[in-house]
């Protein structure tokens, strides 16, 4: 048994009623009050009963009534001192009860004093306490020490076994308590993981809308500012205008999208790769048997295949573009390639935030794979892979 056993309380939730059925608690406060009751009847119906003595035996009963009330309070508080005291009174009106005569409650009050003592205090001052209440019951009841004898100590075995059903249960309530705590802690914790989630896919979408709409943007400006006739650049300026219109179309449906997906209602990722290189004017090809992929890795493929066609947009118009889609056996990986562009990449490089690719180099280490991008042979190579 460990050193520490014997000088601390039994914990609060073996003292308290807690996780004590309704009907359990009744029964309980019903057999005491039939106890107390039967005793006091019994008592009081003896010729010996009157006067002073009846006075002094109702005055008894009330204090050790509020005795034991106390006593429970302050041993649930974890109260030594004042556990120790009340005890003492009810030890004490055991002692009144036999000096008046009234053997039977003295008798009872003793032998529930040894069990209460086992059952709610430290066991360095369980024992002594118990020990002392026995002792006064076998004083008052020495006809028959044999019998008397095994009384105290079935008593006192009787209290050990009170006071581990009561630890027992103690331990099962604070169980429960921490399972709860667990549960309440994990479920906070989901919450606000799937609330990083959406925050981060509206994020990427309205960042690749934005930086794609920047990129019309910044050449219509372009054009305004080295056309002499804007007439004759009409044409020109409502191609980018309708394509910033359309590229701020695209943000809403993938905004919806995102949430769409976040609820697990996405199309597959390939029928979206075969749609944004159908618009984008590029070559998928398609390695692997086409399964379905977790929500989070299919959204990682998306978001960077967007990026990436943003970026040869950007930096190397004209460029030819292949996409290749790859299912492994343990993931599935992106590559998005150019072969280097014809225009000029200083006049919309410079359009957009700049960290499109680092936010998806962030977003598949955080689902345990990798993306690399750099200059080729040709152009310019993106390559992702996640597990799925």
């Amino acid at each position: 048994m460990p050193p520490n056993s014997w000088t601390s309380w039994p914990l609060r939730e073996s003292l308290s009623r807690e996780g004590v059925s309704g009907a359990r608690l009744w029964l309980g406060r019903s057999v005491r009050i039939a106890v107390v009751a039967g005793l006091v009847w019994t008592t009081l119906v003896g010729p010996a009963f009157t006067g002073w003595r009846l006075v002094a035996l109702c005055t008894g009963v009330a204090v050790t009534v509020l005795a034991f009330r106390g006593f429970f309070r302050a041993t649930l508080a974890h109260h030594l001192w004042p556990s120790i005291g009340l005890f003492a009174v009810l030890v004490a009106a055991a002692l009144g009860f036999a000096y008046v005569g009234a053997r039977t409650p003295a008798t009872v009050l003793w032998c529930a004093c040894a069990v209460i003592a086992m059952e709610r205090l430290p066991l360095s001052v369980a024992v002594p306490c118990s020990a002392t209440a026995l002792s006064g019951y076998a004083a008052l009841n020495h006809d028959n020490w044999w019998a008397t004898a095994a009384t105290a100590v079935g008593l006192g075995l009787a209290g050990c076994v009170v006071r581990l059903d009561a630890e027992a249960r103690g331990n099962t309530q604070r169980m429960l308590a921490q399972e709860r705590a667990a549960r309440k802690a994990e479920s906070e914790s989901a919450a606000l993981t799937e609330r990083g989630r959406i925050a981060r896919e509206i994020h990427d979408v309205l960042a690749h809308s934005l930086s794609a709409q920047l990129v019309h943007l910044e050449a219509a400006r372009l054009l305004i500012q080295r056309s002499t006739d804007l007439e004759a650049d009409r044409a020109q300026l409502l191609e980018r205008v309708t394509a910033c219109r359309g590229m701020a179309r695209e943000g809403l449906d993938g905004t919806r999208e995102a949430l769409s997906a976040l609820r697990g209602e996405m199309i597959p990722v390939e029928d979206f790769l075969r749609r944004l290189t159908a618009t984008e004017g590029a070559r998928l090809d398609v390695a692997g048997a086409a399964r379905a992929v977790p929500a989070e890795a299919g959204l990682a493929v998306r978001r960077v295949a967007q990026e990436a066609l943003t970026n040869v947009r950007k930096h190397a118009p004209g460029a030819r573009v292949s996409v290749r889609l790859e299912y492994a056996a343990d993931g599935i990986g992106l590559e998005v390639r150019d072969s280097g562009g014809r225009g000029t990449p200083g006049e919309l490089a410079e359009s957009g935030s700049g960290y499109g690719l680092l936010g998806m180099r962030e977003r598949a280490e955080l689902l345990g794979g990798t993306l690399e991008s750099g200059p080729d042979e040709e152009g310019f190579v993106v390559r992702l892979r996640v597990p799925a």
